[in-house]
């Protein structure tokens, strides 16, 4: 090869990262959300980003106008269920971090008021712990990512249908444990 040949290939090589991370990087907090409530482990969940994102770097040439966000999530939803397929036996749970919940408001610092926050903060934590993967990855894509259910059906290769379908399940199968969690404590419906 002639020197200039190898310096364009190297400049393409370059070139293509610098795409690589201008707009797959600045997804990774979405993909470690996912990550996260797939493995239920913060370690595992960084794991998992790791390899997809390696994958989308090798595959980023398949990436041709395609929403880039719903792209390289569909992946790590992929190297998700690779990795719970081989470590499924000890999936453990977790304890996860605020970043997800919004930022409350100053008159909300009444003390007791942000006890009662962070207990029902928790208690959705623990209803959404408790689902199957395949519902806490949609109701995460959803309410937590915001993705449509188009583009959840996109990335979890699966008809718009059954996103619907399983997100009303999520979403009825959360209500359930909520509520019977407030009987058990004697709180209000």
């Amino acid at each position: 090869m002639f020197p200039t040949q190898a310096i364009r290939r190297f400049r393409e090589r370059q070139s293509g990262r610098s795409r690589f991370e201008q707009t797959v990087l600045p997804h990774l907090d979405a993909a470690y959300n996912l990550a996260r409530w797939m493995t239920r482990n913060d370690q595992d969940a960084e794991d998992v980003v790791q390899e997809a994102t390696l994958r989308a770097l090798r595959f980023a040439d398949s990436c041709h106008g395609a929403d880039v966000r719903a792209w390289f999530l569909a992946i790590v939803r992929n190297a998700g269920y690779t990795w719970l397929r081989q470590n499924r036996t000890h999936e453990p749970i977790g304890v996860l971090d605020d970043d997800w919940q919004a930022a409350q408001p100053a008159e909300q610092s009444d003390p007791e008021r942000l006890l009662l926050q962070r207990l029902d903060i928790q208690a959705i934590r623990e209803a959404l712990e408790e689902l199957p993967v395949e519902f806490r990855e949609v109701i995460v894509l959803r309410e937590m990512e915001g993705f449509s259910y188009r583009e959840i059906a996109d990335i979890a290769a699966i008809p718009v249908g059954t996103v619907m379908s399983r997100l009303a399940r999520a979403r009825k199968r959360l209500q359930a444990s909520l509520a019977a969690r407030a009987v058990e404590e004697g709180a209000p419906l």
